[in-house]
């Protein structure tokens, strides 16, 4: 009888948690908010590699850019591939809304909390402003890949399926909400690499006024950026490359230049990654799968004799073509001044070479013949994806920081506010500050126009940029795709509805209380 009493007392039932993961336990005190900071950080670094198919470089695909040169098909047809069931439409929704923004709610949430022990408001408003930025940032890319998206500001602590769509402009509401907090209470440096700051919150910030329509708080959050004292334009070579041949704007993109501690003062916000680093990229799969997305098939190269003329190297890494660049941002963008610094041998690889001693054809420059496929083995390649893979060069990834934010973009992001607002000047001013830097010749206010602008953004931030983000924000999108994607498949396919993403069915099948309306035309 008495082992029966103990055992219906309903104490015993009460859970303690005992594990360090807990975050009744961590997010207790800074240096528990400071782990849960890193893991936003590390979701952040999702979006560069996880998953080859479904990440950062599908948001490229099939754009103004290019199309896929790999023998694959995937985006080929907008018409029968890009679905609710297409797997970049569910990657990115699942990212937002099971990684970065349930992270991003749960800090806010035991931040606020009273058994949270701080030093200062100050220390708990910058733990607060980090995590609202994370989760503005989200909330921005959502609603430009699906346009209305549920706002979700709260852990669930139990099954919920009754989500409703909010109207994209009050999801932008929201994402400014947290960035004029995030631009309050971040700090102009960062405590360390990678961290963010006032002046990427600010940039962000930008946009997403622009996106409301608010033109002038875009130029002024912008001009708080270029004016604010911390980044500058670097005009100068500088960093690990500095004594080798280059210029200033390859020193960019080079390994160890990434950061401020390399000397690179333009960068706003950069990802970072420690190869073989736990916390920092402990696998060889989830590095940054540019050279692979990006890079050529050159390995697979045949000769003139069709034999076997080029061999894997380590700064090229092992190429599949997904993202072959088109005509028109291969040539065409270019055309205005051969000379700029952005087109430069050390910016872009136009020239290729066999590289195999067993070729009778080794150290001769590849020309087309019928044994080679330019779409696919051999094609010009943007040098910002080249670096040695410590993986080695059959893995295809590099682990270099890679940078999110820089300044020459905001520079953009102000320009496109004055033409918006209707001073063209002003808006070839800004461009002219990153013309003048690569060396190109300088545009004047007649010649500036929104496609102008995407022009200069390829010219500039080719790859940086998450381009479907950018075309889908400023309407451009379907125009831009017929006029200079130039694959017959994703032109003649390709529909007004196709400047959203789809809704993922697995979503509004699961939402079962609240039946959700699937974007027009899908």
């Amino acid at each position: 009888m008495l082992v029966i009493s103990q055992a219906c007392k309903d104490a015993v039932l009460d859970e303690k948690p005992l594990s360090f993961l807990s975050p009744d336990i961590t997010l207790v005190n800074n240096a528990g908010f400071q782990s849960a900071i890193t893991a936003l950080h590390q979701g952040a670094r999702e979006l560069m590699g996880t998953d080859d198919s479904n990440t950062y470089w599908s948001l490229y695909l099939a754009t103004d850019i290019g199309s896929i040169g790999v023998r694959d098909v995937l985006l080929r047809d907008y018409n029968t591939q890009l679905t609710p069931t297409y797997t970049a439409v569910n990657w990115f929704w699942e990212w937002a809304y099971l990684t970065m923004l349930p992270r991003a709610n749960q800090i806010i949430d035991y931040a606020q909390r009273p058994t949270a022990v701080w030093k200062s408001d100050a220390e708990k408003n910058a733990v607060l402003a980090e995590a609202r930025f994370f989760r503005a940032y989200t909330f921005n890319i959502l609603s430009n890949l699906y346009g209305d998206v549920p706002i979700v500001d709260k852990v669930a602590t139990e099954p919920k399926v009754d989500y409703k769509r909010n109207p994209r402009k009050e999801v932008l509401e929201f994402a400014k909400a947290d960035l004029e907090y995030a631009s309050q209470w971040l700090p102009l440096t960062e405590p360390q690499g990678g961290r963010i700051v006032k002046n990427a919150a600010d940039h962000l910030l930008t946009e997403v006024n622009i996106s409301l329509g608010n033109y002038d708080k875009a130029i002024e959050t912008a001009t708080n950026v270029i004016t604010s004292g911390r980044n500058q334009l670097m005009t100068s070579r500088f960093g690990t490359t500095k004594a080798q041949a280059g210029d200033v704007f390859s020193d960019l993109f080079r390994d160890g230049n990434i950061n401020r501690s390399g000397g690179n003062l333009e960068t706003l916000w950069a990802i970072q990654y420690e190869y073989q680093t736990p916390g920092g990229v402990s696998s060889t799969g989830i590095g940054k799968p540019w050279l692979r997305c990006w890079g050529a098939r050159y390995f697979d190269a045949r000769d003139p004799d069709n034999a076997s003329g080029m061999l894997l190297a380590d700064s090229l890494g092992r190429g599949v073509s997904w993202m072959r660049p088109n005509n028109h941002t291969l040539y065409e963008i270019w055309q205005e001044d051969p000379n700029d610094m952005r087109n430069s041998v050390y910016n872009i690889r136009r020239k290729w070479y066999y590289n195999n001693p067993a070729s009778k054809y080794y150290g001769k420059e590849v020309k087309f013949h019928a044994y080679l496929d330019t779409l696919y083995h051999v094609y010009p390649i943007f040098r910002k994806i080249e670096g040695l893979s410590l993986a080695g060069a059959a893995n295809g990834r590099t682990f270099s920081d890679w940078p999110m934010m820089r300044l020459a973009e905001t520079y953009l992001l102000r320009a496109e506010a004055y033409i918006l607002k209707g001073d063209k000047q002003k808006a070839a001013d800004d461009i002219n500050v990153i013309r003048q830097r690569a060396n190109a010749k300088l545009v004047s206010a007649a010649q500036v126009d929104m496609d102008y602008l995407l022009d200069e953004r390829l010219r500039e931030l080719l790859i940086e940029e998450p381009r479907r983000l950018t075309l889908n924000r400023m309407g451009k999108t379907v125009d831009r795709i017929r006029k200079y994607n130039g694959f017959a498949a994703t032109v003649s396919s390709i529909q007004d509805r196709n400047t959203l993403y789809p809704i993922p069915q697995k979503f509004i099948d699961a939402n079962f209380g609240f039946k959700i309306t699937q974007n027009p035309g899908y």
